[in-house]
C-alpha cells in the first residue's frame, strides 16, 4: 500500500475508518526523518492491511499540537481507533516489521477491557 499524506481534512477519517493505521510524524528539515522515510515506504509494501500515513508537522501544526508531538520522527499506531503505540525515534526496517507484527497480534478486546478497568480505577 502506498503511504498517504495526512492532513487536517483526512486525518480523523483515516484513523476512524481503518482498523490498523501507523502514522509517521516528520518534518522536511529533520535528518533522522529523511533517513527513516525510505524505510517507512519500503515496509508499507509488506503490510497491505495496514494504512501507512505521514504528517508533515511543519504544515499540519494543529495535528502535531493535538497529539503533543515533542520530537520527530514520532510513530503512532492506532488499532480499532485506539492509540496503542506512541514513541519518538526512527526505527530500522526489522524493528518496524517486528513492531507492526506485534501490534497486529494484540487482542483488541483485551485492550478495550484494560482501558475500561483503568478508567474505572481513576474514577474511584
Amino acid at each position: 500500500m502506498a503511504v498517504i499524506e495526512l492532513n487536517q481534512e483526512n486525518f480523523e477519517t483515516t484513523i476512524t475508518q481503518n482498523n490498523f493505521v501507523i502514522v509517521d510524524y516528520w518534518a522536511p528539515w529533520c535528518g533522522p526523518c529523511k533517513a527513516f522515510g525510505p524505510t517507512f515506504d519500503t515496509v508499507s509494501e509488506e503490510f497491505p492491511d495496514v494504512v501507512f500515513g505521514k504528517v508533515n508537522t511543519e504544515v499540519e501544526q494543529q495535528i502535531a499540537a493535538e497529539f503533543r508531538i515533542r520530537s520527530i520522527p514520532t510513530l503512532m499506531i492506532f488499532r480499532d481507533n485506539i492509540l496503542i503505540y506512541n514513541e519518538g525515534g526512527a526505527l530500522q526496517a526489522g524493528q518496524l516489521r517486528e513492531l507492526l507484527t506485534k501490534a497486529g497480534e494484540l487482542d483488541m478486546d483485551t485492550v478495550r477491557t484494560e482501558i475500561e478497568q483503568q478508567a474505572a480505577a481513576k474514577a474511584e
